[in-house]
């Protein structure tokens, strides 16, 4: 593997937070100020980790404007209390920034011992071979 430096090592655990306070957030019937929490240690997460400047080449490169758009634009809602269509919004283009990275994600789980067992069912793998957009894998 690879050593993280303190610093992005501290921006695993900002990430991991603002995660779980998204999710807090959504679980409490979408509470504004953990969304918003939520919202802003998720991205100082992210900073820490990759960095200022290719967090901000990440976010604004021409071709993944509307991407970011509406996920800051869903960030912002959230701030301007409209929770639901915010969060919507927000995940909508979550989904379309990171989308590139499910498929990396889904073949490291597939390592996994127990994850990697439940993730090769015949139902499941079907549906995670159409999101990593590998139809033709053999199956063992």
């Amino acid at each position: 593997m690879f050593e993280l430096t303190d610093t992005q090592k501290i921006g695993v655990g900002l990430s991991t937070f603002g995660i779980f306070f998204i999710f807090l957030g959504v679980l409490l019937l979408l509470d504004r100020s953990l969304l918003a929490l939520g919202n802003i240690l998720f991205i100082s997460g992210l900073v820490a980790i990759i960095g200022r400047q290719r967090t901000f080449l990440f976010f604004f490169q021409r071709h993944k404007a509307k991407r970011s758009i509406a996920f800051f634009g869903g960030i912002i809602l959230v701030l301007l209390k409209w929770p639901l269509v915010g969060m919507l919004l927000e995940l909508y283009g979550f989904f379309l920034l990171f989308s590139d990275f499910f498929p990396i994600a889904i073949n490291f789980l597939r390592r996994i011992p127990i994850l990697g067992t439940i993730l090769n069912f015949p139902g499941i793998s079907m549906l995670v071979d159409k999101i990593t957009g590998d139809a033709n894998r053999t199956r063992v």
